[in-house]
């Protein structure tokens, strides 16, 4: 009850311990909840709440995991009473920067070794979107990544991707190696049949023009599925 009654003061009310921004300077940022990150995200609270009790409701929201936070739209955010266009954008803005940074190491590494590599930096990117996107890595002799392209957008239960259109930007590119990626929003991580065929399919054409398909992985929430690893590519 006597915590209930300090959240829904104004912050500025607060001991400086237990107030976000003094404590992440005396503490570190390390000693912040997820509330509490957020509610110096938030600034300030509404007339009758504390940016804290709205960082709350926002965590709730999200069930509490920032994975399913990070799904929230901008829409989503207002439902909450308090929440108004501002702080929603600021939120949203901040967690598309945490998602960014995770996917940096990829444009960082310029060889890739293996297929966490990829399956890393593609589930910071495509983890999170609600249909399905098929891309594809393009790599030089060294396996030296060239460049990243988008293939297609699909929809909710699944996207088509031009073999053509893929070989053709290996041509281009002056690649000798692709890995394919796709996501499944579903979260089920096993590819379909449609997946191993057109995986084949890409194999084949790519072959007569002595480009190598080195992988074909499959990113979602639970993780990832590489056709290398598992020895069916």
């Amino acid at each position: 009850m006597e915590n209930d009654k300090k959240n829904s003061l104004p912050i500025k009310s607060w001991s400086l311990d237990d107030r976000p921004r003094e404590k992440m300077l005396s503490k570190g940022v390390a000693a912040l909840s997820n509330a509490e990150l957020l509610a110096i995200l938030i600034n300030n609270g509404s007339k009758d709440r504390s940016a804290l009790e709205l960082a709350k409701e926002i965590m709730l929201l999200g069930k509490n995991n920032l994975d399913e936070l990070g799904k929230l739209s901008i829409k989503d955010l207002q439902k909450i009473k308090g929440i108004g266009a501002a702080k929603a954008i600021t939120i949203t803005a901040a967690l598309e920067i945490g998602r960014r940074r995770e996917s940096e190491g990829i444009h960082q590494k310029t060889v890739v070794t293996n297929s966490r590599d990829i399956a890393q930096f593609l589930r910071a990117s495509l983890k999170d979107l609600a249909h399905e996107v098929f891309v594809a890595i393009y790599l030089n002799q060294g396996n030296r990544i060239l460049s990243y392209k988008i293939i297609s957008n699909g929809g909710l239960s699944g996207t088509v991707a031009d073999p053509r259109i893929i070989l053709k930007t290996a041509l281009e590119e002056g690649a000798t190696g692709i890995v394919l990626c796709h996501n499944h929003p579903s979260g089920n991580l096993r590819p379909s049949m449609a997946d191993e065929t057109l995986t084949q399919k890409i194999k084949q054409g790519a072959a007569l023009i002595d480009i190598r398909i080195m992988d074909h992985i499959i990113v979602s929430n639970e993780g990832y599925y590489s056709f290398a690893d598992e020895g069916i590519l």
